[in-house]
């Protein structure tokens, strides 16, 4: 029986990197992408040293050409891509004020329009088949909102609305779609977000906000959901002859949206900043 294919962007660390594991070590051929192919050391030892099948791809989703040629490449040495990974993309922190529109655009750029790129170049071979699946890993922060996040929440509701509209429009030709909803996963994200240039002075408003957020989010991921779990769900879901649209991932979120559908809003909302008022009247 011949291998499925997957395709898994962002693969370098954290969930990208558990999920493109994880795939091969069950009998996928995995082709693990991502923008630095320096940064595939790691995996390339593990993938060496059990013999997986993971092929490695120099991908960039902000890049038309570079999906192109990589997507071009994978088609020509292994054939139609059976499952679809959107996993790449980064985090933009800063109170919106100090958010800069091109730092806003760039992260629409790779968080949206990164999978837009990568989805429609893999579509017409899924649908020429009739047989494919497309997971796009969202976030919490694409059920709730969340302060001095609202470049990254925006990309995040944006890709929900898009998942979900074109998963209606795509089930008529065999294809499924997944949304992948992680809380507070333990992994290099915080480490790796972009701060906006403006909220790194002191003198904005929103510095002692921001740096609260921060605070929270550290001592959140020494407990937070591992990648090999969210990797797991991945897995799962699409191995299931009827998967549902949202996976939502950990106790944190899980906890956080069900508030969210049974609160009124505005003890929600007071839910949701008494943590950063308390502390911040303190430091007063």
């Amino acid at each position: 029986m011949q291998k499925k294919i997957a395709l898994v962007t962002g693969s370098s660390s954290g969930i990208g990197y558990e999920t493109a594991l994880l795939l091969a070590r069950n009998g996928f051929h995995t082709c693990a992408t991502m923008r630095n192919a320096e940064k595939s050391e790691s995996l390339r030892k593990i993938a060496e040293k059990e013999k997986l099948p993971i092929r490695f791809v120099q991908l960039d989703v902000d890049d038309d050409d570079s999906v192109d040629r990589a997507i071009g490449e994978i088609e020509k040495e292994l054939g139609k891509i059976d499952v679809l990974i959107n996993n790449a993309g980064y985090g933009l922190v800063g109170g919106f004020e100090d958010l800069a529109l091109d730092e806003i655009r760039q992260q629409f750029e790779t968080n949206l329009f990164g999978v837009i790129r990568v989805m429609q170049r893999v579509l017409p071979g899924m649908r020429t088949r009739r047989n494919g699946i497309i997971v796009n890993i969202s976030s919490g922060a694409g059920i709730v909102g969340f302060p001095c996040m609202s470049g990254y929440v925006s990309t995040k509701f944006a890709l929900e609305g898009l998942s979900e509209s074109i998963a209606h429009e795509l089930l008529p030709f065999g294809i499924k779609v997944i949304i992948i909803e992680p809380g507070v996963i333990k992994t290099d994200f915080v480490r790796n977000s972009v701060t906006s240039i403006r909220a790194l002075n002191e003198s904005s408003a929103y510095f002692d906000i921001l740096g609260k957020i921060r605070e929270n989010l550290i001592l959140m991921q020494e407990h937070a959901t591992s990648p090999a779990d969210v990797a797991k769900t991945i897995f799962d879901a699409i191995n299931h002859r009827e998967p549902n649209l949202r996976y939502v991932v950990g106790n944190d979120i899980a906890m956080v949206a069900e508030a969210k559908r049974n609160l009124p809003e505005a003890e929600f909302r007071k839910m949701m900043i008494q943590d950063i008022l308390r502390d911040l009247s303190k430091d007063g």
